[in-house]
């Protein structure tokens, strides 16, 4: 079993970004915007995906911000067989 990430929704994607990365020293992985759901979502972390626990910053488009509890999405966790 493996954690692969944690989603966070941020209402400001932007500044989100610049935090995990300018402030907390992780690197932006990855970044892809879904037009037909209005979301974009990026990948923030300390190394490669595919070895490491990343996190996944959630933009909402048109939503700017959450009430205090309200942006955490989900954990993600691999394990060899969910049966």
């Amino acid at each position: 079993m493996r954690l692969l990430h944690t989603m966070l929704r941020v209402g400001d994607l932007e500044a989100s970004i610049k935090f995990y990365t300018h402030v907390l020293g992780m690197r932006e992985l990855r970044r892809k915007d879904y037009p037909e759901g209005e979301f974009t979502l990026a990948f923030v972390g300390y190394g490669d995906e595919a070895e490491n626990t990343v996190i996944e910053l959630t933009y909402n488009w048109g939503t700017d911000n959450y009430e205090i509890g309200a942006g955490f999405g989900h954990i993600a966790i691999e394990v060899d067989d969910v049966y």
